[in-house]
């Protein structure tokens, strides 16, 4: 089973974040440029240690869901972690459930392309 590596986690939902804040309109960050640099990067970190620590716990906790709606619920899980990044960070902005689901998604695609490492 190949495992994703807590660097590649950490810098997958680190750059996953900044596109999202850099080509999204409605998700922006507050304040002066150092302290959308700083936010950027605690909430990436804060982002990729939920995804690495607990998102299999509740990927795990959720399969019955994720069976009934054909893995459609992972996707709802991905975005309801993301909330909470977004409720935990007060100067970050993620405005409607379209852009949840759009950063999400970028997250997505920058976690598939990072290398796993082999068990």
């Amino acid at each position: 089973m190949k495992k994703k590596t807590l660097f590649w986690s950490l810098l997958a939902s680190l750059i996953g974040l900044l596109l999202s804040v850099l080509f999204l309109p409605k998700v922006y960050i507050d304040g002066s440029y150092f302290n959308q640099i700083k936010t950027v990067l605690f909430a990436g970190i804060v982002l990729g240690l939920v995804n690495y620590f607990l998102k299999p716990a509740l990927s795990l906790l959720t399969a019955p869901l994720k069976i009934l709606t054909l893995g459609l619920f992972a996707l709802i899980l991905d975005i309801l972690i993301l909330w909470g990044v977004d409720i935990l960070f007060p100067s970050l902005h993620i405005k409607g459930l379209t852009y949840l689901f759009f950063t999400s998604l970028i997250i997505w695609l920058a976690n598939l392309l990072t290398p796993k490492k082999k068990n």
